[in-house]
């Protein structure tokens, strides 16, 4: 009994004499620099936070004008038990933009919470701080700052339009741009009339499809949600539906299946003449397919626009669009390019037939990365799927040709709908499928899992790092990896300097990873960070990376 006294009495004296010194406003200091709110937390010795987001942070009243982004919460130390916890200094940041309608306020109101506990264990009870800050925009008649704004616009405007124009050599949109390569041959004997034309509609595909997909960007970024480049391949529906279209398209290339609708030859036959609705979904498969690569200069480009407001995102994919839909322009507008392309002939079919092979590649492509998005077992109904389909579509081109009679054309097509469509219920689980865990994440030998906390740690204790995020639907990624990183003599060379290798996989959302490319101002995967000790910030490499460039970034070790 007097034992247990003795250990009330000294914790009731820990805390009494922590109470003497223990002034919440003398914990919490902030300050307002560059559009962002910096709230400093200074816990003192022995004592910590754990990052509870509803005991641990910073908020502030709602202000017509301006919008605020939410909390960013530095890296923690990960205790055995799986929290984080924060030690000294801690600074919270919280970003606002300042929109047009905002009218100006004197001051404003910031609230931090926090609750100290003792290393020993022991939590007191949470506190909340409030205080007011000015409020002022600066407003800089110095005429340098708005040129170098605009300067600073312009630079990404063209980045952005160049990195359209390199997508066109990117292997994940070869396929398309070799079909409609195939296409243009055919109107080489039409007038220029209708070649300006076509390439128009393909040019029209193309920025639909750039605008739509920067309207879902804008949609998700207004609802909070983190978005980058090539986001919807992290969507095993999306990448199982574009699967099933260049299945598809790569059976017509064979001549399994001519699409046409049943008693509609007089219209398809017109349609042929011009061939804008298969120019116009040309455009759309390109950019489809484009969506998973990401050029040089384009990803700078993607950064600056998920940052910037709803309008200059637009204007940053219009232009990427243009980019890469700018060599059919041309050739719309100069046709004469087109005399260099040889004559029609039989050689047409044999090149068609090939790039029909090359869109099976490009399946298999999706194949794969649908394997890291679903898994093995999953994958399997995939594939019986898209047998039952190709059955399907055989029947369709078999039996609802023009020689059979409308009924029969018909009943030809009903079948093949219900087959296709039957088939697709009983065999695609999607639900299973976005919630199948299985498959996801892929860390060849001596690659480490990408942690916050395991880098940091790394780090401190004076280690070479070398960080690599990457998805498997993403080729460039793939290029790099294969090419160079995966390779057994880099990887020796890695190992030879001491250098610890972590791979960020993002095949799957990942918001840490999320986090991370934000704070690299890239919209998507590939980033490459090298961290070389002694170095505050990690030398960032290009999304496009050679040996001699790791060789290089090692011989700083030396």
């Amino acid at each position: 009994m007097k034992r247990i006294l003795a250990v009330v009495l000294v914790v009731a004296f820990a805390f009494t004499a922590f109470a003497q010194d223990y002034d919440p406003e003398k914990i919490v200091s902030a300050e307002i620099v560059d559009s962002q709110i910096n709230v400093m937390f200074t816990f003192p010795a022995g004592m910590h936070q754990t990052l509870q987001e509803d005991l641990f942070f910073i908020d502030v009243d709602e202000v017509n004008g301006i919008t605020f982004e939410p909390t960013i919460y530095p890296e923690g130390k990960k205790t055995e038990d799986g929290y984080i916890e924060y030690h000294g200094t801690v600074t919270l940041s919280k970003k606002f933009t300042v929109t047009s309608d905002f009218s100006g306020i004197p001051e404003i109101t910031i609230y931090a919470g926090f609750q100290i506990c003792l290393d020993t264990g022991t939590c007191f009870m949470p506190e909340e701080v409030e205080f007011t800050l000015p409020f002022e925009i600066e407003d800089k008649a110095d005429s340098e700052a708005p040129k170098e704004s605009t300067s600073k616009v312009l630079q990404f405007l063209i980045m952005a339009f160049l990195g359209g124009l390199i997508l066109n050599v990117m292997p994940c949109v070869l396929p398309v741009l070799s079909i409609k390569a195939m296409s243009l041959v055919k109107q080489s004997q039409q007038d220029h009339k209708q070649i300006l034309r076509n390439s128009m509609a393909y040019t029209l595909g193309i920025l639909v499809s750039f605008i739509i997909l920067a309207l879902v960007i804008v949609i998700l970024k207004t609802s909070g949600e983190m978005v980058g480049w090539g986001f919807q391949f992290q969507s095993a529906g999306f990448v199982t539906a574009l699967l099933i279209m260049i299945f598809v398209f790569s059976l017509s290339m064979f001549d399994v299946f001519i699409i046409r609708a049943p008693g509609m030859t007089a219209a398809t036959k017109a349609s042929s003449k011009g061939g804008y609705s298969g120019s116009f979904f040309s455009g759309i498969f390109a950019v489809l397919l484009a969506t998973p690569c990401t050029a040089p200069l384009l990803a700078p480009a993607l950064g600056f626009a998920f940052s910037q407001p709803p309008a200059m995102i637009f204007g940053i994919f219009i232009l990427i669009g243009l980019g890469l839909a700018f060599p059919f322009i041309l050739l719309g507008f100069w046709p004469k390019a087109i005399k260099a392309i040889p004559r029609p002939g039989e050689w047409m079919n044999i090149f068609k037939e090939i790039m029909g092979f090359l869109l099976f590649l490009t399946a298999l492509y999706l194949l794969n990365s649908l394997y890291f998005l679903v898994g093995g077992a999953n994958l399997i109904n995939v594939l019986l799927y898209l047998i039952i389909l190709g059955f399907a579509v055989w029947i369709y081109g078999r039996f609802a040709r023009p020689e059979f009679s409308k009924k029969k054309q018909w009943i030809a097509t009903l079948i093949a709908l219900i087959i296709a469509i039957g088939a697709g219920f009983m065999t695609l689980d999607y639900a299973e499928i976005e919630n199948s865990a299985e498959g996801s994440g892929h860390y060849p030998r001596d690659w480490q899992k990408f942690e916050p906390e395991l880098l940091a740690q790394f780090v401190d204790d004076g280690k070479p790092v070398f960080v690599d995020f990457g998805a498997e639907w993403c080729l460039t990624c793939k290029t790099n990896e294969t090419a160079v990183l995966f390779t057994e003599d880099i990887e020796a060379a890695f190992k030879e300097h001491g250098v610890q290798m972590l791979r960020g996989d993002n095949t799957k959302k990942d918001d840490t990873i999320g986090e991370w490319l934000t704070k690299f101002k890239r919209a998507g995967v590939p980033l490459y960070l090298f961290y070389i000790p002694g170095q505050e910030e990690p030398e960032v490499l290009p999304e496009l990376i050679t040996k001699d460039m790791i060789y290089n970034l090692l011989d700083k070790l030396d």
